[in-house]
């Protein structure tokens, strides 16, 4: 990209969002400034540390860096005048009734507002539910003293954790909400190298599609473990249900996987806020939020099973592979192993963990619990284990020697809770088998 193409861009948040959006924007020729108020995080991210696992991240991290594309400040003050595009893209966490805390995005505006004193673009890049670009505006006008001129603009992300840089790089499509044709200009500038359909909206319709992709997603989810509810009190085995159903051009086979239910930063959280802002708005979202109560309930099913197989749970020693929500990532944020571990250690079990990348983040969630091992490898897990639960679907559990793995267990019995496992191989090999729905 030539230096005339290039947009000078800051990025507040150099979160998960944020630090792929950052290093991606800068891969494709921008010059970009991540922003942080961890100064411990930015201390790392200017030596080339990656503080999340997110394939391929490191490596451009440290490419764009050396190719003096992409650089880091601890101060949105310092890079205001520095930037075309200011992108914010801070934590957005659940209040208890639902909504979002949106506190950070308006300090995050105030700070913009008082430091800027030539024209610029506003992009939230946060989850948001709709309205918050209005009441951005609302800020920057309160706070903007020096009368500089300035658009806000929508422009959700989809990214999925463990495939993030495909997902920026090739993406389905892009997103914005503008109120004018200069910052669609300059969001099209921003985009240009990268050749997926742009989707130009007001604001409003841009805030309210990301809410409404990931729901719809939870709703596949969910509706898939319902019906493998009903599939496993009949006999009929819920992968051949997914399979034929997916073959149906109108439904298509994405997100029809049964298992424990969906984790993560978005799903769960977005979820509760498209229900929370629907009320708002007078209209009773009861999809959604049963949406929500099959997902919460489908993580009791593990403990359930376990049950039927090994009776009581207290004292016995149960192996757990996989922490992670999903592979590829070591983020824990409402990850099911969380729910189903914190039953198995109350209920007095014996429990020893393994995961490729997140036992570190999983410690600090169960600090000092004597009944909560942490294993070297799926083996050392399993080692007398009454039990071996899988919650993550990672590849390394896919080239498990299951021969070694029955001599080592004290019972053979496999909960696989992500329908990961051929269950004719593993009942062949002896193994008492329990997935989702078969």
């Amino acid at each position: 990209m030539s230096k005339k193409d290039s947009v000078r861009i800051s990025i507040v948040g150099s979160g998960y969002v944020g630090l792929v959006s950052g290093v991606c924007f800068a891969e494709i020729g921008h010059r970009v400034i991540c922003v942080d108020n961890n100064r411990e995080k930015i201390k790392k991210l200017k030596k080339g540390i990656c503080p999340i696992y997110e394939p391929d991240l490191d490596r451009l991290l440290k490419k764009n860096i050396k190719e003096k594309r992409l650089s880091f400040s601890g101060s949105v003050r310092d890079v205001v005048e520095k930037s075309d595009a200011i992108f914010i893209a801070v934590n957005t966490p659940p209040r208890a009734d639902g909504s979002c805390d949106l506190q950070y995005v308006e300090a995050v505006a105030r700070e913009i507002a008082l430091s800027m004193r030539s024209y610029k673009v506003i992009v939230e890049k946060s989850t948001v539910p709709a309205e918050t670009g209005k009441k951005i505006k609302q800020t920057m006008k309160l706070y903007n003293k020096n009368n500089a001129p300035f658009d806000v603009v929508s422009n959700p992300e989809f990214l999925r954790e463990g495939h993030a840089i495909g997902d920026f790089m090739k993406p389905d499509r892009i997103v914005f909400g503008v109120e004018s044709e200069k910052a669609e200009k300059i969001m099209r500038k921003i985009y240009k190298p990268i050749k997926a359909p742009v989707i130009v909206t007001n604001i409003e319709t841009s805030e309210l599609i990301k809410h409404a992709s990931n729901s719809f997603l939870a709703t596949k989810i969910s509706f898939i473990n319902a019906v493998s509810n009903v599939a496993e009190r009949v006999g009929a085995d819920i992968k051949d249900i997914s399979k034929a159903m997916g073959l149906d051009k109108r439904i298509g086979s994405h997100f029809l996987d049964a298992g424990v239910g969906f984790g993560g930063s978005c799903f769960p959280k977005d979820v509760l806020a498209f229900i929370h802002m629907a009320q708002n708005l007078g209209y009773d979202m009861n999809i959604l939020k049963e949406v929500y109560r099959i997902n919460r309930e489908q993580r009791k099913i593990v403990v359930e099973k376990l049950k039927e197989i090994i009776w009581n749970i207290e004292g016995k020693k149960i192996a757990v592979w996989g922490l992670a929500f999903k592979p590829d990532t070591d983020d824990l944020r409402n990850a099911p192993s969380i729910d189903i571990i914190r039953e198995l250690l109350d209920s007095k079990a014996s429990v020893c963990v393994y995961d490729p990348v997140a036992m570190d983040n999983f410690r600090k969630i169960f600090p000092n619990r004597k009944n909560l091992k942490f294993a070297r490898s799926p083996y050392d897990a399993a080692k007398g284990a009454d039990a071996a639960v899988l919650l993550t679907e990672w590849s390394e559990f896919g080239r498990i020697d299951f021969k070694k793995v029955k001599k080592i267990m004290n019972v053979a019995a496999i909960i696989d809770g992500r329908n990961f496992y051929d269950k004719n191989k593993l009942i062949k090999a002896g193994f008492i088998y329990r997935g989702i729905g078969r």
